[in-house]
This record gives C-alpha cells, structure tokens and sequence, in this order.
C-alpha cells in the first residue's frame, strides 16, 4: 500500500479576507472588479449559477458576506444563519468563480461597496439600483449597476422550510 502522506492544504484561505485588510486585497485584484454581497447561508445552484454569471463581467469577483450578527438584524429568523461566517466565507472561497470573500457587519454593504470602487455591482434580479446599498454612488463614480435574472427559483429560506415541514 502506498503511503500518499497528509492531503495538501486547500487553496481556498488565500481567497479570504478579514475584515482590517479586505480594502487593501480588494485593490490588488485585476480590473474589471465585480462586486457583490449576501448571506449565502446555504450554497444551491441558485447561488453558484448567479456568481458564475457575475465574474463573467469582468475579471475579479468579489463576495461581501453578511456577518452572523447582521444576518439575525435582517430578520430571516432567529436560528439563522445555519452556517457560521467562517463556514460560509470558506464555501465561497472554494469556488472557482469567486476572486474573493469578505465579511461586513453592518446592516448594508455599502460603507464597503464606496470603499472597494468596483467597475460593476451586481444583486439578484429581484433588485435594482434603486434598492441596492451602494449602487448609486458605483454609477456616480463611472461603474455600473446589473440586475442578473434569476436562472433557478431557488431560496435558502424555501429550503429551510421545506426540510423543516
């Protein structure tokens, strides 16, 4: 029997930000830098299908993700988030499509949004410029905002319920 030693480490860490030095991650990705953020609290095809389609528009996605204390203030319940942060930044770390994942704690991203200046912010098609933190200020700054259609009728919160009922 061949002794193939410890499994290697994973690449994905290197794809996590803390909160301190996500800015300055954030400045050293390739332009043109897509931005956007959510609880992603359990990863579906739903989710994985929106983010392949946001990083093709451009070179680099990033992924702000809601801290657990946000997560409780959004009022999606008071078990959630099911996955720590540490857990669902790790996730989306390990995808292929994702440049990069960083934690905010505020009630909207858009202190970071301002901050990071990305080319394009992209939310779900449920959203608009109008209702997404940050939007404004992106396509005041010459960027612009996408509304990416949904390709599967997926929720986390549907899918809790379903495995609960």
């Amino acid at each position: 029997m061949m002794d193939v030693g410890a499994p290697p480490e994973p690449r994905y860490p290197r794809k996590i930000a803390t909160a301190a030095d996500a800015l300055a991650r954030i400045a050293g990705l390739p332009r043109p830098l897509v931005m956007t953020n959510g609880v992603f609290d359990v990863l579906h095809r739903g989710h994985v299908t929106y983010l392949e389609q946001a990083r093709g528009l451009g070179a680099s996605l990033v992924v702000a993700v809601n801290s657990d204390a946000s997560v409780r203030r959004l009022g999606k319940g008071d078990d959630r988030p099911l996955n720590s942060l540490d857990d669902r930044m790790a996730v989306l770390a390990a995808l292929e499509s994702v440049s990069l994942v960083v934690p905010f704690d505020a009630d909207t991203p858009r202190d970071l949004v301002v901050a990071a200046k990305p080319d394009v912010l992209v939310k779900g098609g449920d959203y608009t410029a109008e209702t997404t933190a940050g939007a404004t200020e992106v396509i005041a700054a010459g960027g612009r905002f996408v509304a990416i259609p949904f390709a599967f009728d997926r929720s986390t919160t549907a899918l809790v319920r379903r495995i609960r009922g």
